[in-house]
């Protein structure tokens, strides 16, 4: 990640709390004006990552301003809105801590208003039916020094008028025509080279059914949802700047009832991940992840079930800034923002992801005994809970070795380890199948290191987590890693699916989890301690229980 995004871009005063501050101060533009803003989401998939720093700027800025933001769905695009969509996108936004209260709206609520304003361009002469297919438009397009051509540009209004209704009516097939702004052929913003305004889709729409067959495009229908609305502040990403001169352009020549401001600023890129909706469509369709909802995939419903906390999110957005220049932060921050909320806030247990049993020769057979421990230890007011111990327990394969290895602190023969919150114990040998696999490690323990301590001060240097094999749980454990291999799997002309990081999950079972977690419910943070943090998935059935990864313990960016 650049390093300039956190140390200038997370502070106080960004361009855009600028230019509000400004536009309603004394003599400003919005003088005397509520703040008010919106975010406006097609409903053609899920939102991921991205979206989430577009909905901490709209809703964020109003809530600084002592403002209000909207919640508006841009279903101007029949071809794939889905009410499932706009169910998800409600519950993500609410999930991160925001509300729009009653201000919840739809582009297709102002259909009939577009429409009417449309209609009032071409009666000024503002706009005409053009009958130039997609090929031919982009054939006569013009180049910077070769003005776009239209031999339809100088149609009498009448003319257009009536064909204008007549499309409405579904007189003519997609394609044939479409209503083109009359603004200038020249100009070196293409954008302003009498863009389409309306075109022709015949396909049902999710609210209005076959009611229309004539849909606005997003740049004439944007600024006319904002203009309705009374919205102050249209905050957008960058690659809308080129066009603020057409929504500037729709207010000014339109009858329309308030004039907005818009501003952009730099979207958010994350390196080994993909964040275009219908890259992230295709994984889900065609396989290569579970739904939308996998916990490899930047959507936000998907974070969700890996185990990513609002706090985390908004935290993350917040420390990256708002920026006039796109830039690519590493996922690594991400995951560094998740780790500062959970180690403060997740409950600690213990869990053996990949199990063998150590023996305790010398404790008595039949005697299990039980230790009070932090829930914790950086939030007193979580208590603590019962762990019991008896004779075996389980311990992580890796946590044993058959000799010594140079700074390895953990069970080989003759080194004592202490058990967490148990006691210290003495590694004596192992047992080991027909194939050569160790199946038990044996130790001795000292009944006077209780709790783990030393009385004598004697020093142990390896301490290991465990679960009472008397009194344990099974569970599955999913490990997560980045979903592609390439930091950029869709940059230039690669096929991002070219670049699926087959090891990205990594599913283990027969694990063995301490009791204290059942009856969780979900989405519980927990730390397994030494290995990482997890949180319980959805998949968990009674005693079946399944925990993801959400990010390891070890922080590779604060390392860096």
């Amino acid at each position: 990640m650049a390093e300039d995004m956190i140390t200038t871009e997370g502070t106080a005063g960004n361009f855009i709390e600028n230019f509000i501050t400004e536009d309603i101060a004394e003599k400003g533009r919005y003088e005397g004006k509520t703040v008010h803003t919106r975010f406006p989401p097609e409903p053609n998939g899920y939102l991921h990552i991205g979206h989430a720093k577009a909905i901490c700027v709209d809703f964020g800025m109003a809530e600084k301003f002592n403002g209000i933001c909207n919640l508006r769905m841009d279903d101007t695009n029949p071809t794939k809105e889905d009410v499932e969509y706009i169910d998800a996108i409600k519950e993500d936004i609410r999930w991160l801590g925001f509300d729009w209260e009653d201000r919840f709206y739809f582009a297709s609520d102002y259909f009939e208003q577009m429409y009417d304003f449309a209609v009032e361009l071409i009666r000024k002469g503002l706009a005409y039916v053009c009958e130039l297919t997609p090929e031919e438009m982009r054939a006569n397009r013009g180049d910077l020094t070769t003005p776009a051509t239209s031999p339809y540009r100088d149609r009498p209004i009448e003319e257009s008028l009536d064909l204008f209704a007549r499309m409405r009516s579904g007189e003519f097939d997609e394609g044939k025509m479409t209503l083109r702004a009359k603004i200038d052929l020249a100009s070196g913003n293409f954008s302003m080279r009498d863009p389409v305004i309306y075109r022709i889709n015949k396909l049902p729409h999710h609210r209005t059914g076959n009611e229309w067959c004539i849909y606005p495009m997003y740049d004439f229908a944007h600024p006319i949802e904002d203009a309705i609305e009374g919205i102050t502040h249209s905050l957008c990403t960058l690659e809308f700047e080129a066009h603020r001169p057409l929504y500037d352009w729709v207010i000014d020549n339109i009858s329309a009832p308030a004039k907005p401001r818009q501003i952009e600023f730099a979207r958010l890129g994350i390196n080994n991940t993909v964040m275009s909706k219908r890259k992230l469509r295709q994984l889900v369709e065609d396989g290569y992840v579970s739904g939308w909802d996998d916990p490899r995939m930047p959507t936000l419903c998907g974070l969700r079930r890996r185990g990513y906390t609002p706090a985390s999110i908004r935290n993350f957005c917040e420390k990256i800034g708002v920026s006039k220049t796109n830039s690519v932060v590493e996922y690594s921050f991400l995951e560094h923002c998740l780790r500062d909320d959970l180690n403060t806030n997740a409950r600690r247990v213990m869990c053996v992801l990949r199990p063998v049993k150590l023996v305790i020769t010398n404790y008595p057979q039949g005697q299990s005994e039980t230790f009070a421990v932090e829930n914790n230890p950086n939030k007193p007011e979580d208590g603590s809970r019962s762990i019991t111990f008896s004779r075996e327990v389980w311990i992580e394969a890796e946590d044993f070795l058959e000799e010594k290895v140079k700074g390895y602190n953990r069970f080989y023969p003759g080194n004592e380890v202490r058990l967490k919150s148990a006691y210290i114990v003495k590694c004596t040998g192992c047992k080991k199948d027909e194939n050569g696999k160790v199946v038990e490690v044996y130790a001795e323990y000292d009944p006077a290191t209780r709790g783990g301590d030393t009385p004598d001060g004697r020093k142990v240097r390896g301490t290991v987590h465990w679960v009472d094999a008397a009194n344990c749980l099974d569970a599955e454990a999913r490990l997560y890693d980045n979903l592609f291999t390439d930091p950029e799997p869709d940059v230039g002309e690669k096929n991002f699916l070219d670049y699926i990081n087959p090891d990205s999950l990594n599913v283990l079972r027969d694990c063995k989890i301490e009791k204290s977690v059942e009856g969780a419910s979900m989405p519980v943070s927990y730390q397994f301690m030494r290995l990482g943090y997890f949180c319980m998935d959805k998949d968990s059935k009674g005693d079946a229980l399944v925990f993801n990864r959400s990010v390891s313990l070890k922080d590779g960016y604060k390392k860096k």
